[in-house]
């Protein structure tokens, strides 16, 4: 009894990032970027504790009714795509038919992506960028460069989506987890801090959110031309 109370917990404690979702959704309607940013940062440290709750207590078989996997895509799409590309497009950041072209693309494709069996790979890595529109869109908001740079990257990393391309997983892939884990939990800190900051960042913060961002970006790729692997 206790160990099925405890599979059910998890199933709740992820179900409360549709909560998160649902209170960033409602500060980026309002354009409140910075309260906007805060939840749905709340809502990324949930999705990195709940996966491994999940394998310690052993979800799928002390908690079968609920589709643990199903429930945790509904909310990552909600908090990685849809509510970034919203902000995107409702920040003034895309003017005129280059917000319209971002926003239709980066839910489009992001839709197929997480409906792509091949997400995975044999190390627990992504094949293909992993639709993280709320850390893109953070690093955006934190160092606004020009719309067109802005449109390339969502372009480029769009279309990355469906490369062989190895993307880290900050907690489930092994190979070189002693730095990126810190790497992410770092990235959190400053994402958070310029979220707080609303966005008026100090240098330390802007550099460090860079570097971080630049590590979780490359690392899986840089992996694979190392160690000659193949998705």
């Amino acid at each position: 009894m206790k160990e099925t109370f405890r599979a059910y917990f998890v199933h709740a404690f992820t179900a409360t990032g549709a909560v998160w979702a649902m209170l960033a959704m409602l500060a980026a309607v309002e354009q409140k970027w910075s309260l906007m940013f805060v939840w749905l940062v709340v809502a990324l440290i949930v999705d990195g504790v709940d996966g491994p709750m999940a394998r310690k207590y052993d979800v799928k078989a002390k908690a079968p009714i609920i589709d643990g996997v199903l429930l945790d895509l509904i909310i990552d799409y909600l908090t990685y795509v849809f509510i970034p590309a919203f902000a995107l497009f409702n920040s003034g950041l895309l003017p005129g038919w280059t917000g319209w072209l971002a926003i239709i693309v980066i839910t489009f494709a992001s839709a197929l992506y997480f409906a792509d069996t091949r997400m995975k790979t044999a190390d627990a890595s992504f094949s293909g960028f992993p639709g993280c529109w709320n850390m893109v869109a953070v690093v955006v908001f934190a160092t606004r460069p020009d719309f067109w740079i802005i449109l390339a990257l969502v372009i480029v990393l769009s279309v990355a989506m469906f490369l062989r391309i190895k993307f880290v997983h900050p907690v489930r892939t092994q190979r070189w987890r002693v730095v990126t884990l810190p790497m992410a939990l770092a990235w959190v800190g400053f994402a958070g801090w310029a979220a707080w900051l609303d966005f008026n960042e100090p240098p330390l913060v802007y550099g460090g959110l860079l570097v971080t961002s630049v590590y979780l970006l490359l690392a899986g790729a840089v992996q694979q031309v190392i160690f000659r692997e193949k998705l």
